[in-house]
């Protein structure tokens, strides 16, 4: 998983770039003083095997059904606080925060 992308390649598209395309950037997209913080820790050696019944969404299928990824989410901290570990979700329902989106303004992606 090296020499494809850089590090700050992958974050840009992965985080930055969608967070000014849908108006949440700078609460969203960047590890910076007021934002929101959101962290997602990969182990790039595993793989990830898609299932539906892994997936927290309002649908009956899902089109990634099987799709197999590299890279394995281990961990997710929210604002600082661990949501997701090693498989399990260990958040707690309301511990989110609304945020209202800005209105599209083409803004320069890395």
């Amino acid at each position: 998983m090296t020499g494809r992308i850089t590090p700050e390649h992958f974050v840009a598209l992965t985080s930055a770039n969608p967070a000014k395309l849908f108006g949440l950037w700078p609460h969203k997209g960047v590890l910076a003083a007021g934002a929101d913080g959101d962290v997602v820790i990969i182990d790039p050696r595993r793989t990830t095997t898609i299932r539906h019944e892994m997936l927290h969404d309002n649908a009956d299928y899902s089109p990634w059904e099987g799709f197999i990824c590299q890279g394995s989410i281990r961990q997710t901290l929210s604002r600082g606080r661990v949501i997701f570990s090693n498989g399990t979700f260990c958040g707690v329902a309301g511990q989110g925060r609304f945020l209202r989106r800005a209105p599209f303004l083409p803004q320069p992606f890395l």
